[in-house]
C-alpha cells in the first residue's frame, strides 16, 4: 500500500499568518520613512531635481498619512508627523543658498530632529522607536505579540528595556548630527562630503550593538520565557 504524505497545513497557515503580521507591523516604518527617503534620492540623483522641490515632493506621503490619521482615526500618526517635520526642516534650510557649509550641515538636520524627538518620546514614556523594535522582537508571531502586550502591562523591566532601545537610538542620532555639524565648520568641506557618511555609519553600527545588548536581547528572552509559561499553563489545564 502506498502511503501519501501531505504537508502540515496548519504549520503552513501559521507561517503565512506570521509573515503577513510582520509585514503589517513593518509597513508604518516603510511607508513613513523609507519610501520618502528613497523618493528624495530618486528625484535628486536619478532625475536631477533640485533639493527644494525634491524635499517638497518626498514630503507628500507622510503629510497625507498625517492628515488621514487625524481625519479618519482622530489621532496623530506620530512617526509620519516626525518624518514630515524632518522634511520641513530640510525644506527651510534648503531655501538658504550660497553657503556650502550650511548645505552640508543641512544633512544633519534630519537625524538631529529625529534623535531629539525620540529622546523627548522617551521622557514622555511613549518611545517612538517601538514601531521598529516590536516587529523584530515579536517576529509577527501571534503568541509573541500577545506576550509583548502582557509584558508591556506587567513587567517594569520590559518597559525599561523598551525605553532604553529608543534612548540609545535617540542619543546616537543626536550625537551623530552634532558631530557632523562640528565637522562641517571645523574641517574642509571636501573632507566632510565623505566623512559625514562615515560618521553616520559608525553611529548606526554602535546603536545596533548597544541597543541589541541592552534592550533587544533581554526583551526577546523575556518574550520567549512568557511564551513558554503560557504553553505550560495550557498543557496543565
Amino acid at each position: 500500500m502506498q502511503t501519501v504524505t501531505t504537508p502540515p497545513a496548519a504549520d503552513s497557515t501559521s507561517s503565512g499568518r506570521q509573515r503577513r503580521a510582520l509585514l503589517r507591523s513593518l509597513s508604518p516604518l516603510v511607508v513613513d520613512a523609507l519610501v520618502p527617503l528613497g523618493a528624495y534620492y530618486v528625484l535628486t540623483d536619478g532625475f536631477g531635481m533640485a533639493t527644494l522641490p525634491a524635499l517638497a515632493w518626498s514630503s507628500l506621503l507622510p503629510a497625507g498619512r498625517t492628515v488621514w490619521s487625524l481625519v479618519r482615526e482622530r489621532r496623530l500618526n506620530a512617526f509620519a508627523a516626525l518624518v514630515l517635520a524632518v522634511n520641513a526642516v530640510g525644506f527651510v534650510l534648503s531655501t538658504v543658498t550660497g553657503d556650502v557649509r550650511l548645505m552640508l550641515a543641512k544633512e544633519s538636520a534630519g537625524s538631529g530632529v529625529v534623535g531629539a524627538a525620540v529622546l523627548v518620546s522617551v521622557l514622555a514614556g511613549r518611545p517612538l522607536m517601538t514601531v521598529a523594535l516590536k516587529p523584530w522582537v515579536t517576529k509577527g508571531a501571534p503568541e509573541r505579540t500577545a506576550a509583548w502586550e502582557r509584558l508591556s502591562l506587567r513587567s517594569a523591566r520590559f518597559r525599561r528595556a523598551e525605553l532604553t532601545f529608543s534612548a540609545v537610538w535617540g542619543t546616537a542620532l543626536l550625537a551623530e548630527a552634532v558631530a557632523r555639524v562640528v565637522g562641517v565648520y571645523t574641517l574642509p568641506a571636501e573632507t566632510m562630503v565623505w566623512l559625514g557618511n562615515v560618521v553616520l555609519g559608525v553611529a548606526i553600527v554602535l546603536a545596533l550593538f548597544v541597543a541589541g545588548a541592552l534592550a533587544v536581547d533581554p526583551m526577546e528572552k523575556m518574550v520567549e520565557a512568557d511564551c513558554r509559561e503560557g504553553s505550560a499553563s495550557v498543557r496543565q489545564r
